[in-house]
């Protein structure tokens, strides 16, 4: 395995004519060449990856507004409505990886547009099966299906990291994320839209609003995107990764925050109508809500960047993981007391949390390297220039890596929500399962990057 890396490669560049050219010449890191050439290309292609990245993420979402339709005409318990959660989570997290590979391997332009054509394979068969009738086996591979969308995050922002220099990488990348993040709280304002227009009957129509966009983002990728060259991929730095304690720490940490956005997503229209039936007696009553948690969870991420900036990731993910522990522990509290507004708050806390949190957990993986490679050179081990490219292979690896097994964490919460209502016909077992796992998660922050010893990272 690999990880994705570029060549400076210096061309004289094409001539200017009414086309777009491809690129020959890319040396981000030039300041020079950014501000006359380098910044308006990269730019452009920022904003077509964030839309292309944001209609996968919408077509990874579609079961989370999908299960709302499926009524009684379907046969279809809870129990099983969770599956069909799950499943999407977890080949968008087995597809990661290969995704990441995938840039170097077929272009970045190249690989956006098939990637985006990918998604039609869901859409598409959704929009002619979904009607009372279909079997469940039959659903639950389309859901498996839609998995396709999850996969794009990753291809994304391997792609992205290219095109910006060092200084920029993270706001760049921010976005990039951010407005990935957005297609979970879009899929469910369409579906809402759906409901509250066609009605539950219909639920063909919500992947039906995505094949024209699915053809767009693929067209505005062939358009407008460009393929950064002497991008490659980098032999064994993913296999050096897997062998790195810290890489399966960080992964850990990221199932507590990005497992926790991505599966609370999926699951939360569920569980409202579940959890208070009463209140939510149609798909339309909880879908009106169910968009806000994974809205605020994916606005708030860049904050968390921020904090871990001025603060430090390690200190801004520690206190975030008990704010997360304290979030389902009243979710458990409230649910128990049949407090509705304490339980919504609670909830939406978690969401907010955990995007707080994906932008910390992700601002700690350069800075682990950083420090350690800061250490190398200061005891004579390795010269300052090899020292920061070992420290850029292993954070580009690391986050692949994490970006994988974190995305996990969505199958994991549905899971336990489904077992926690087969088992006791309520979630309690499932949020005293989320409080332990966000305690784990910040004792193990504390004692690796957080409690005062000799050799403790600087600066993480």
């Amino acid at each position: 395995m690999s990880t994705l890396t570029s060549t400076v490669v210096t061309a004289e560049p094409p001539a200017v004519t009414g086309r777009r050219q491809p690129l020959h010449d890319w040396r981000p890191e030039d300041p020079d060449f950014w501000q006359a050439t380098g910044a308006p290309i990269a730019r452009r292609n920022l904003w077509v990856s964030i839309f292309a990245e944001h209609v996968g993420f919408s077509v990874w979402s579609l079961w989370s507004v999908t299960v709302l339709f499926l009524g009684p005409a379907y046969g279809i318990d809870p129990a099983g409505k969770f599956l069909l959660t799950a499943v999407p989570a977890a080949l968008g997290a087995v597809l990661r990886l290969p995704y990441t590979l995938a840039v170097a391997r077929f272009g970045g332009r190249r690989w956006t547009i098939i990637s985006a054509l990918l998604l039609l394979v869901p859409a598409i068969p959704m929009t002619v099966l979904l009607e009372p009738g279909v079997s469940y086996t039959t659903l639950m591979v389309l859901a498996c299906l839609t998995g396709v969308g999850g996969g794009n995050f990753a291809s994304s922002m391997a792609n992205i990291n290219l095109f910006y220099p060092q200084r920029l990488k993270g706001r760049a990348l921010g976005l990039n994320a951010g407005g990935g993040n957005l297609g979970v709280p879009a899929v469910q304002l369409v579906g809402l839209a759906v409901l509250a227009t066609a009605g539950a009957a219909y639920p063909r129509l919500v992947p039906a609003v995505y094949l024209p966009l699915i053809v767009l983002a693929a067209l505005a990728a062939a358009r407008w995107l460009d393929t950064v060259p002497g991008a490659r991929n980098e032999p064994g730095a993913l296999r050096e990764a897997a062998r790195d304690p810290h890489t399966w720490v960080m992964s850990l940490l990221y199932i507590g925050t990005f497992g926790s956005f991505i599966g609370f997503g999926f699951a939360f229209g569920q569980v409202l109508q579940i959890q208070f039936a009463e209140r939510f007696p149609t798909p339309v009553d909880a879908v009106w809500l169910t968009f806000l948690g994974p809205l605020v969870g994916s606005l708030i991420r860049p904050l968390g960047g921020h904090l871990a900036d001025r603060l430090g990731g390690a200190r801004v993910t520690f206190w975030n993981f008990v704010a997360m522990a304290a979030g389902a522990s009243t979710v458990l509290y409230a649910a128990r007391e049949r407090s509705f507004g304490l339980y919504l708050a609670g909830f939406l806390a978690l969401f907010v949390f955990s995007g707080v949190g994906n932008g910390s957990t992700y601002k700690m993986i350069p800075a682990i390297f950083r420090a350690r490679s800061a250490d190398a050179v200061a005891t004579g081990q390795a010269d300052p220039e090899a020292a920061a490219r070992w420290a850029r292979r292993m954070t580009g690896a690391l986050i692949g890596i994490a970006g994988a097994i974190g995305a996990f964490g969505g199958v994991l919460v549905n899971i336990a929500f489904r077992q926690s209502f087969l088992s006791s016909g309520n979630a309690d077992a499932a949020y005293l399962a989320f409080i332990g796992w966000y305690a784990l998660c910040f004792a193990v922050t504390w004692v690796v990057y957080r409690r005062p010893r000799a050799g403790r990272l600087a600066n993480v």
